[in-house]
């Protein structure tokens, strides 16, 4: 497995996963994370804390990055979208695999479907982006696609066009809105997160509202000779059963979130915890790197990155620590091959 990256400075153009051989396989499954950032994207547009000031003005080692998204496909024509950004547009317009082929019809997108792993808002504004009647299928558990199903606004997806699919038990192929397979197959699962904050109870601001039941999920990819990479945006703690289904695995991004619980109050910007917001510290005794340290994982990337943490800071000592954890931290445009 291989992942690579072009164009952007400062990065390598080749990061080698497990196999030396970073020549394209024809069986391959090739994934790409479009955007590598929490909420607000990196610099968020109305953040001034030192990071966002940073890559505003173009720090070496500190680079943009849109919010969260990720795009596979098994045959590099077919596209499946993980997770719909506000910044949808945007992403796309920098990543041609996702825009229309030159001798494709006037109307038409590679993308053929959309799987949503929770009701944030980072990962399902971006579906208002894609109403131009162009057919896709929407994968989501049930929670969530009650979430789309109460706000009217989403009805700009005309159902007839865009299916709405519940994400079912066990591993499955991805369909497109025609119900023909993209040749991706996953396995969706609850992972320990939180309701979206748009469904919290307002007259409640100190209530729990964790969730281990479907509003937050995780994704393993099938690739080819059984590996497998999951895919983790989201998670408030690392339990026996995620540990369970991690081992072995070839490739895991994870969520990213914040280096520390208090990492925003500390600096200012917020008066919530990354417990608070669902999701898991980098750092610490129940961290991500200590709570993942002793399963068999081949390759370890943080995505989801909140603007505040520091390890957006190539430079800084906290991407030293990840790095000599065993762990990257993603950046838009990065490729893997399973």
């Amino acid at each position: 497995m291989t992942s690579h990256f072009a164009g952007r400075d400062g990065f390598p153009a080749a990061i080698s996963i497990g196999d030396p051989d970073t020549r394209r396989l024809d069986n391959s499954v090739r994934v790409k994370i479009v955007g590598s950032a929490a909420g607000g994207g990196f610099p968020q547009w109305n953040c001034n804390y030192r990071l966002s000031r940073a890559a505003r003005a173009g720090v070496r080692g500190v680079y943009t990055r849109t919010q969260s998204s990720l795009a596979v496909s098994a045959d590099a024509t077919a596209w499946v979208l993980f997770n719909a950004s506000p910044d949808i547009r945007q992403q796309i317009a920098q990543t041609p695999e996702l825009q229309p082929a030159a001798d494709a019809p006037l109307r038409s997108s590679p993308i053929k479907a959309v799987v949503l792993t929770n009701a944030d808002v980072d990962h399902i504004a971006g579906l208002l982006s894609l109403r131009e009647r162009q057919p896709f299928a929407i994968y989501a558990t049930a929670q969530v696609l009650a979430a789309l199903a109460a706000n009217p606004i989403f009805g700009v997806l005309d159902p007839a066009v865009v299916p709405r699919r519940e994400l079912p038990d066990g591993e499955f192929e991805i369909c497109d809105a025609e119900g023909l397979g993209t040749g991706i197959r996953i396995e969706a699962f609850a992972v320990p997160g939180k309701v979206a904050l748009f469904l919290e109870d307002a007259s409640r601001p100190d209530a729990n509202y964790g969730s281990e039941a479907g509003d937050t999920i995780a994704i393993r990819l099938a690739g080819r000779a059984d590996r497998s990479l999951f895919y983790v945006p989201g998670c408030a703690r690392v339990d026996s059963d995620l540990q369970r289904r991690l081992a072995g695995a070839a490739c895991l991004l994870f969520d990213g979130t914040v280096y520390t619980d208090d990492e925003m109050t500390s600096a200012g910007v917020g008066q919530k915890t990354g417990q608070r917001m669902g999701h898991l510290a980098m750092s610490g005794e129940s961290g991500s790197i200590a709570s993942l340290a002793s399963i068999d994982i081949s390759r370890r990337i943080f995505v989801h990155i909140n603007n505040t943490n520091p390890v957006l800071d190539g430079n800084s000592q906290e991407y030293a620590a990840v790095k000599a954890a065993g762990w990257d931290v993603a950046f838009d445009g990065m490729e893997i091959e399973l």
